[in-house]
Order: structure tokens, then sequence, then C-alpha cells
């Protein structure tokens, strides 16, 4: 009986533990443990991908080391280490949710479904679905699709969509997913599927670091709005606070223009290409009033 007793003080602790964890918002985890995780992508070309040093890059890194130092300011941490925790299209809204991560750094749309899981930074991107495919080989809409191989990342609200679209229209496409946007792409690449279906932002910078960016085209047929934003834990007001401040901020000083330009009109690395696309109207109007919304049509 007394080591019944003992094992259930025991798992009453643990419990009484975990609860302790989940109870605990962002910035008291993060102050207890002086590091703050960002999860990146590893290919989400200009957001957040690796270097040449396999260092993580890009437009939403840089975004998030701002908000980096909005969070040493508050908690009076100059000396707060920053880790990196690479994170995929399947893993990010767990790895997030479990507290592996503190926020996510990368190219991930801001919609409804996701909200029920997820909160949101004020938006700093807006894309759209569309397809990328070889010239001369027939495919210029998903409907030319009919009887062929598309591919698109797992856990991706591209694939989704385009799975939906093929069921309603009968479209007749074969959809298979891939790991992640470089494996995706390869595969039209090598021929074993027709089209990839992805932001149109990511397929640009994918074409424009192959090996020869002539023979691919990206369609002018745009299947939705995407929204990105950077993601945090939901049910966080505090922390979402300081997120959204610092995230305004950097719009209402113009900064967020500076950092725009660095990765979308200027050479990057590693291969020094330069994507040569300037900030589009419903990205301005975001800039100019911040919205965290996930619906499409509050960027139209």
């Amino acid at each position: 009986m007394k080591k019944m007793n003992v094992w259930a003080v025991a798992l009453l602790s643990l419990v009484a533990t975990v609860s302790s964890v989940q109870a605990q918002d962002t910035l008291d985890k993060v102050k207890a443990s002086g590091t703050f995780v960002l999860g990146h992508r590893d290919a989400s070309i200009p957001f957040s991908y690796y270097d040449d040093k396999q260092q993580p890059i890009g437009y939403s890194v840089d975004l998030c080391l701002k908000i980096v130092e909005a969070i040493k300011k508050n908690l009076n941490m100059p000396n707060l280490k920053v880790q990196y925790q690479l994170v995929t299209s399947a893993n990010r809204i767990p790895l997030l949710a479990n507290g592996t991560v503190d926020i996510e750094c990368g190219s991930t749309t801001n919609n409804a479904d996701r909200q029920k899981q997820v909160a949101y930074a004020p938006t700093t991107f807006v894309t759209a679905n569309r397809i990328v495919y070889k010239k001369g080989t027939g495919v210029a809409k998903l409907a030319d699709l009919k009887g062929k191989t598309l591919v698109s990342t797992a856990g991706t609200t591209n694939i989704k969509q385009v799975t939906e679209l093929n069921a309603a229209q009968n479209l007749g496409i074969n959809i298979v997913s891939a790991n992640g946007h470089s494996e995706a792409f390869l595969m039209v690449e090598t021929g074993r599927a027709a089209a990839f279906a992805m932001d149109d932002i990511l397929l640009a910078g994918l074409v424009a670091s192959s090996k020869n960016p002539a023979e691919f085209e990206i369609s002018s047929e745009a299947l939705s709005t995407e929204p990105y934003g950077i993601m945090i834990r939901k049910d966080d007001a505090k922390f979402k606070a300081l997120v959204d401040s610092a995230v305004k901020d950097l719009m209402s000083s113009g900064a967020i223009n500076a950092i725009y330009s660095q990765w979308f009109l200027k050479a990057i690395p590693p291969k020094n290409i330069n994507l040569n696309i300037p900030m589009a109207s419903n990205l301005k109007k975001v800039i100019a009033k911040p919205t965290d919304s996930p619906d499409p049509k509050a960027y139209e």
C-alpha cells in the first residue's frame, strides 16, 4: 500500500509539473531558460533558408531577429541566447504548440483553420498558389494536368487546395506529396512530375536558383491568395502583444521596407540571384494598416 502511495504521489507530481509548464507563458519560459528558440525552414527562399554555411537566413528570419531585440529589451536580457531549430511544413505547428520552438519564421500561410491551433503576428507578405512547369509541355493551368502528376509539399495549404479542386472539378490529376520544396521542384526538373503547386514567390525562388531558369514557367492562373505570418503559440496574449508591437513598429517606421528590399530587390546568397520582385500593392496596404486576418478578402 505504501508503494502504491509513493507511485501515486510521483504521478501527481509529474502531472503538476506538466501543468505548470503548459500554463507558463512564452516570456516566462524564455526568462527561465535564458534561450529563445527560433523555428526556421531550410529551402523557403527568400524567407527562411540555409546559406552556404548552413546558417538560417532570409526575410522572415530577419523579421524574427527584430522581434528578438524587442524580447531582449522587454525582459532586460541583452545576452538572451537565440537557438535555431529546423522545422518542416508537416511539423512546424506541432513543434510550436508543444513548446519545442517559441516562434516560427518561415513562409506559413495564415488561415482560419490554422488559427484554431496557433496565433499569427500581423501579415508580412502576400502571395498566391500557382503551379510551375517546364515550357513546351502543354501545361499552363491546373486543368491541363488531367492524367498527369502534380506534386506539392506535404503539410501545406497548397496540397490541400489542389486536392480539393481536383475532386470538385473531376480533373483526373495524380497528386503526390514531397517532403520539402526542393524535393518537389526536383521532381519537375527530372520529369517525375508535370508541375509543382506552391506559393508563387517560393516557386520564383526555386526557378531562379535552378540550373536552367529559362526552362520553367509559373502559371498566370492564381488558385488562391496566401497571407504569410510569423507563427506563435495560441492563447498567449502577453507574448502576442509584444510580437505584434515589434512588427507594427517595423511597419510604421519604414524599417520593413529596407528588409524587403534586401531580400526581394537585391542579390541574395548563396548564388547572388536577384528575384527583382517589387512590393505588391496588397502588402503595401497591410504595412499601412497591419492585420492578422486569415480572410483572403482582407488582402484584395
